[in-house]
């Protein structure tokens, strides 16, 4: 395992776990991205996976290591989306109850998908309460086990998965680029890439008013800020975890940010040049690449694209009407 909470070997197994359950998803390229980033660059499109994001990898695999040590009577979580939809389905395919805790300004769309899968909404003002109090009440009153979005060794080892699957085919990356709210898919797409392939440098991007990762970096320990205001709203973290701070630390080369300018730029770019619908914290890594954020130039480049969850007139009401694009949910279950 490591000096850490998570290993390779827990990487391995977790793929073990999620092999016939998740997608392997598709790495694509893109002429236009090459030439606009001076690079050539690969995406591996986790708006393709089920729930339409990377959040299902982590979600079913502490789940399900989980229930392998105890019996469960059920699970709750907190977040904005994207794990609340994996933890539902997980929660489904596993036969047990799910609790969701979700902000009161969360995508319509990613509650009626979590509400879709059987889950039990419970709602809060992400600005003003503490959602992770909150989820932890009600584990306790219930009796339920606690599967955070982020900072879970489980969680964390299912999100390697993804760097492992690229590597697998793509073991020459000079470069990995990841978005990071949390850390979770950072510290275990680090793991996993390091374990590949010592060379390839990890790069993480946030949201240019939610660099607390960034912060955290220079400073050698874990920073807290107020919730950052961002369309990106799966980063929207006040801080890193306690089990993903101390990898990003030690395999991490870079935090980089960017606007919400540059993320709406991204998301149109992926619509009109690679007929992809990707969601703004899904774009964050691209974004990075695309404006010069990172320095790229002549490398080969891994970006992860790690959601496609956005509402239509949500999506019309960023990108505007120079796509022409009709976005719809990217991910199946």
């Amino acid at each position: 395992m490591g000096p850490w909470s998570v290993g390779i070997e827990d990487i391995r197994d977790a793929r073990d776990t999620l092999t016939g359950l998740a997608h392997r998803t598709p790495i694509v390229t893109s002429r236009a991205a090459d030439e606009r980033a001076g690079s050539n660059v690969f995406f591996k499109c986790e708006n393709l996976q089920r729930t339409g994001a990377f959040k299902f990898r982590g979600a079913y695999n502490a789940l399900r290591k989980a229930q392998a040590s105890t019996s469960l009577a059920g699970v709750v979580t907190f977040s904005s989306g994207n794990h609340a939809q994996a933890i539902a389905l997980s929660a489904q395919l596993l036969g047990i109850p799910a609790v969701i805790v979700m902000p009161q300004d969360a995508p319509a769309g990613k509650v009626s998908a979590t509400q879709g899968y059987g889950a039990e909404i419970v709602r809060y003002d992400r600005y003003r309460e503490n959602r992770e109090q909150l989820a932890r009440t009600l584990a306790s009153k219930r009796g339920f086990v606690l599967i955070p979005p982020y900072d879970h060794p489980g969680v964390i080892a299912g999100q390697g998965t993804v760097a492992m699957e690229m590597l697998e085919e793509m073991n020459d990356l000079d470069l990995l680029v990841v978005p990071l709210g949390g850390g979770g898919l950072l510290a275990g797409c680090a793991i996993a890439a390091k374990a590949a392939n010592p060379d390839c440098r990890l790069v993480g991007v946030e949201p240019e008013s939610g660099n607390d990762g960034q912060q955290s970096l220079r400073a050698g320990s874990i920073v807290h800020i107020e919730t950052p205001r961002t369309i990106a709203d799966g980063a929207q973290t006040q801080h890193l975890g306690e089990h993903t701070f101390p990898i990003l630390q030690r395999l991490v080369d870079d935090i980089v940010t960017v606007t919400d300018d540059q993320l709406i730029d991204t998301m149109r770019f992926c619509a009109d040049s690679m007929s992809m619908v990707v969601e703004p914290t899904g774009c964050l890594a691209a974004a990075a690449v695309l404006n010069g954020r990172v320095e790229v130039k002549d490398q080969s480049v891994g970006i992860v694209l790690s959601g496609g969850n956005i509402d239509t007139a949500r999506f019309a009401q960023l990108v505007g009407a120079k796509t022409g694009w009709s976005p719809g949910r990217s991910g199946q279950a």
